[in-house]
């Protein structure tokens, strides 16, 4: 239940607080007075868009605070847990703050959380309904809505299959539709693959060559270099056979060494030191014997040298085209192997989808058939239930029923014998149809309802909506515009007969209606010169008395008016 709301900086309303009460609350104020900004703050902090142009010219933010009683076991109790919330002795505590610049934020229990955390409350804590939703109700797709809400399971179990039936549709349709629109394209692109990986594999690249082959192709163009350098070094190290009287790095060490070791008995050091001497003297004739194998070895045949330019070229030749390197260009191959396997299977998947698609439109007309069954069978009780509520509205020989119907399409799937169009939510046309007297033909009450007493069949729904899928509170901004007189008291005696069972809020113009409420606050403004302002108070005694004969006439003090405003109280206290 909400038990407060704080208004500041919100349009017209510069500071106020609204305080509920279990039961029926009647909000009500002259026109300009700031009743709508009520409805607009609840709105605000359901997750409702913040619009920065209900900011108060020269402030910097609106703020909108609530405070929503809740059972601790309850789904929205235990989803602002979820979203690091916390209860305040039972009770959620709601903010969301709009800056003039249309910044937003909320919190949610003493916790900053995403304004869509609301808006995932909202439809567990409040149902609001206003003039917007008497014109929504003329929309088809809204009266399909509303009789599959009404419908509950019954529908939604079909309802839910036949979506993921459709969207598998949708997308084989359009997988088939490319495949065969785009067939030339795709026939271009197997062939310009296909020559690719046929000059990969001419060419027989292996991971790493190019690298190999750019080293052999610098150690092959200087040879002649490399050769004279290893045996330079050689003779330096291990002495030239053409100069016996050369000194070499060998025979240098081995000199060395043995001096160390005629004296190395005298000092543990200096042996130590001849050793090392000894570990040159082998690392010099290890290195002289490899320099000695490299000369011998180096390649410097011009034709080996031609062969491996010429298999150069021809990897360059696929690295220009396919990647940076070896490497890449086989990645490429491994990718385009795939791809090329993919669109060379066209026709084998061609086939394929067409199957699955004609499988998935008999799928759909069997779900299609069952949504129009279970719809056909909820739309009699549905309809039954809200011309019995019209007869307490002061339409007591009004008749609302449902036309449930298909329209034929060729390229539509089989329901009931006939190829009908369908959409997302099934093959059914659903109207709400009224027949406001006997003798009067069915029509839709987009076009046979005056404002009036589409009111009354709007809060009619919303009663029989409150029996199978209630809310703790309903919030009626204005919904009985255009009804007066016997429908309006009726109207009142329905919203507190509502108000027993949850608790009702309604802003009105109605006196009829307001005299119904238990609670009635007033918006009223006033004006200092500068700024205006409203405030919201509760109304008791004369203070009532006195705003419902404004109601009525206009005159606070017109005893005609007076009279007429104690007897609409008497009359609804008798009904309570």
């Amino acid at each position: 239940m909400l038990e407060e709301m704080r208004i500041r900086s919100l349009g017209v309303i510069d500071d106020a607080v609204v305080e509920l009460s279990p039961g029926f609350t009647a909000v009500t104020g002259e026109t300009g007075a700031g009743k709508t900004m009520v409805v607009t703050s609840l709105g605000l902090l359901l997750g409702g868009r913040a619009d920065p142009a209900l900011v108060r010219i020269g402030v910097k933010n609106a703020v909108v605070e609530g405070r929503v009683t809740v059972p601790p076991d309850a789904a929205v109790a235990v989803r602002a847990e979820e979203a690091g919330a916390e209860l305040d002795d039972g009770a959620l505590l709601i903010s969301r703050t709009v800056s003039a610049e249309g910044r937003s934020r909320a919190h949610l229990g003493g916790r900053s959380v995403p304004v869509g955390v609301l808006a995932e409350l909202a439809d567990e804590l409040v149902a609001v309904h206003g003039q917007t939703d008497q014109q929504g109700l003329l929309k088809q797709a809204r009266q399909r809505q509303a009789l599959d809400r009404y419908a509950g399971d019954a529908v939604a179990a079909p309802l839910a299959k036949y979506g993921g039936a459709y969207r598998r549709l949708r997308a084989v349709t359009a997988e088939l539709e490319e495949i065969t629109t785009r067939a030339r394209e795709r026939a271009q692109e197997a062939d310009l693959l296909r020559f690719g990986l046929d000059e990969i594999a001419a060419v027989e690249p292996r991971p790493g060559e190019d690298a190999e082959l750019a080293e052999e192709a610098e150690r092959l163009g200087n040879a002649e270099a490399l050769a004279s350098a290893a045996t330079v070094a050689h003779a330096a190290m291990a002495g030239d056979p053409e100069d016996p009287e050369g000194v070499d790095a060998a025979t240098l060490v081995a000199g060395a060494q043995r001096a160390l070791d005629a004296v190395r008995s005298h000092d543990p050091a200096l042996a130590a030191l001849a050793d090392r001497i000894g570990e040159v003297g082998i690392l010099l004739r290890d290195v002289a014997g490899e320099l000695a194998g490299y000369a011998d070895d180096l390649d410097a045949d011009p034709l080996r040298l031609a062969a491996v330019e010429e298999r150069r070229a021809a990897i360059n030749g696929l690295t220009r085209k396919y990647g940076e390197d070896v490497t890449a260009v086989l990645a490429w191959a491994e990718r385009s192997a795939a791809r090329l396997t993919e669109l060379d299977g066209d026709d084998e998947r061609i086939g394929e989808l067409t199957a699955e698609r004609d499988a998935l439109r008999v799928e759909l007309g069997s779900l299609a058939q069952a949504l129009t069954d279970a719809r056909t069978e909820a739309a009699e009780r549905f309809a039954a239930a809200v011309t019995a509520e019209l007869a307490s509205l002061a339409m007591p020989h009004a008749r609302v029923s449902f036309e449930i119907r298909q329209t034929e399409d060729p390229e539509g799937v089989e329901v009931g014998g006939q190829t009908v169009a369908y959409g997302p939510s099934g093959a059914d046309e659903v109207e709400l149809l009224l027949a406001p007297h006997p003798g009067a033909p069915p029509r839709p009450i987009a076009k046979g309802a005056s404002g009036g007493e589409l009111s009354r069949v709007m809060l009619a729904v919303e009663v029989v909506f409150a029996g199978t899928d209630p809310v703790p509170t309903y919030l009626f901004d204005e919904v009985d515009a255009g009804v007066g007189g016997k429908a309006a008291v009726e109207i009142g005696r329905r919203l507190a007969k509502l108000a027993r069972s949850a608790q009702v809020v309604v802003v009105t113009h109605l006196p009829q209606v307001a005299a119904f409420a238990d609670r009635h606050l007033l918006v009223e403004k006033t004006s200092d010169g500068s700024v205006t302002r409203s405030g919201v108070k509760a109304l008791e005694g004369e203070e009532r008395i006195r705003e419902l004969s404004r109601m009525l006439a206009g005159q606070e003090d017109s005893e005609t008016a007076r009279a007429h405003a104690e007897e609409l109280l008497a009359t609804a206290r008798a009904d309570l």
